[in-house]
């Protein structure tokens, strides 16, 4: 099986939150489960591991608005899988990845040219999987050019929904300049008189994917659909929930390489070291006996912040620590400052992200904090669980079916949960977490139950190619 899958951002290349860690690790994944994977991905002026690149393809003509752009397609294998990056200094080499007006037209430009790119390097994939809203161009050009283009005639399309809340909006009058004039693509990309990428992804994919059972449930609601739902709700029978996985090779307390000391299932004494050298870090009191509450997470109120501001005053008062990473609204950023200098012995604020940071974080703290408005799959929660720290978690998304409830009587669960959106109900869980910390017996067993989770990439790129089999059947 020949699989392409086409992002608009991966690690290591590049990353602004979870999409990118997805694209950067199913395709190495689908490697060792033997499927034939190619990434291809942009080449922004961020885009790091230059040094690993070689040009593979210097003339890459892209047939671009009655016209041909000259592109570029470097090519390396730095996450571990063969990838091909689409050089267009004019669309990509910029101060940011997003976050510009003519976003749709670059990401328009970006499918045209990997599809180009992918009639260049070989046969045709029996899968093309997209990718988000930015990848919806790539599948209304697919439906249309698979009838007359012999080469696209048995390729099937996949489209994974990593966030409903971001569509890829704009003016229907570029639809034409794209070469989507047609009626049966308009139809597709017409939304509520402008043009979305995502309902034409969701319209006109052979499948669909999104990355956790339960998100695959949320978002043919109202509250999550964001005025897609209806659309979801219709093709729910070509719709399949998958958890992303967790890259062990990168993250994985016995061997990671950003952390002071190793640890795993069978000997935890490491962490008591990581947890002493956090603190330290942070300039906090060394008290190994306190615990300490983390969060890693951009700072919007997706991430449930306001709770964490409401829960932060019973944090501080039971004497435990609190250690935060990330930035985003400067309302949240300023709250945390705030805290740091009313309790500057319990509280440590790192403003900004530091990836090996973080690794240093999920190794020494020993609760992390997720209380997420929606969260389509999150990866941290499954970080905590792979490095001993007890996640706590509102049940939703992939939050909800990767964690479990911790039971006294029966010893099962790995961490904790609460249902509605109140901080009242988060603090519950906080008391439930302080308690069971208290208890050196239990709080062992609630970690070594994480730790034995198998969350990783091979296990869900497995799935994926159960997904593609039906598809292509």
């Amino acid at each position: 099986m020949r699989v392409a899958v086409i992002s608009a951002e991966a690690v290591p290349y590049s990353k602004t939150g979870g999409l990118g860690d997805v694209a950067g690790a199913l395709p190495k994944a689908l490697k060792k489960v033997g499927v034939d994977s190619v990434l291809v991905t942009p080449c922004y002026w961020q885009t790091k591991g230059e040094h690993l690149w070689e040009t593979a393809i210097d003339d890459l003509d892209v047939p671009w608005k009655g016209g041909i752009y000259p592109a570029k397609a470097f090519y390396s294998e730095a996450n571990g899988s063969p990838t091909f990056l689409i050089d267009a200094p004019s669309y990509f080499h910029r101060d940011s990845i997003y976050g510009f007006r003519e976003d749709h037209e670059r990401f328009a430009f970006f499918n045209r040219a990997a599809l180009t790119l992918l009639k260049r390097i070989g046969k045709a994939p029996d899968i093309v999987h997209l990718n988000d809203w930015h990848c919806g161009f790539a599948a209304a050009e697919l439906a249309v050019v698979r009838h007359h283009d012999p080469f696209w005639r048995s390729t099937r399309t996949v489209f994974s929904i990593h966030n409903m809340a971001y569509q890829g909006v704009f003016g229907t009058e570029d639809l034409w300049k794209f070469g989507f004039g047609g009626e049966f693509e308009r139809n597709a990309f017409l939304s509520n008189g402008a043009a979305s990428a995502m309902k034409a992804g969701l319209s006109l994919s052979d499948t669909l994917s999104t990355v956790s059972k339960r998100y695959a449930a949320e978002i043919q609601q109202p509250e999550n659909g964001y005025g897609l739902d209806w659309l979801v709700r219709r093709r729910a029978h070509r719709l399949v929930g998958i958890t992303n996985g967790v890259d062990y090779e990168v993250w994985d307390p016995k061997t990671d390489p950003e952390i002071p000391a190793h640890y795993d299932i069978d000997d935890l004494s490491g962490k008591a070291e990581c947890k002493r050298r956090l603190l330290e870090q942070f300039s906090l009191p060394v008290r190994l006996d306190r615990p300490i509450f983390a969060s890693v997470t951009r700072l919007t109120a997706q991430k449930g912040i306001d709770l964490m501001m409401q829960a932060a005053g019973e944090i501080v008062g039971s004497g435990a620590y609190i250690i935060s990473l990330g930035s985003g609204e400067k309302s949240y950023e300023d709250f945390w400052q705030r805290l740091r200098d009313h309790a500057p012995s319990q509280v440590g604020v790192y403003r900004g992200y530091n990836e090996s940071l973080a690794h240093q974080i999920e190794a020494g703290a020993d609760i992390f904090m997720m209380p997420s408005k929606f969260e389509p799959c999150g990866l941290n929660q499954m970080y905590s669980l792979r490095y001993g720290t007890v996640p706590i978690v509102r049940a939703v998304g992939g939050l909800d079916d990767t964690v479990q409830n911790f039971d006294s009587v029966n010893g099962t669960g790995n961490g904790f949960k609460f249902g509605p959106y109140r901080a009242d109900r988060f603090v519950d869980r906080i008391f439930e977490a302080l308690f069971a910390y208290a208890d050196a017996d239990v709080w062992r067993k609630i970690q070594r139950n994480g730790m034995s989770e198998d969350n990783s990439w091979e296990n869900a790129a497995r799935k994926y190619v159960e997904l593609y089999r039906w598809t292509l059947d």
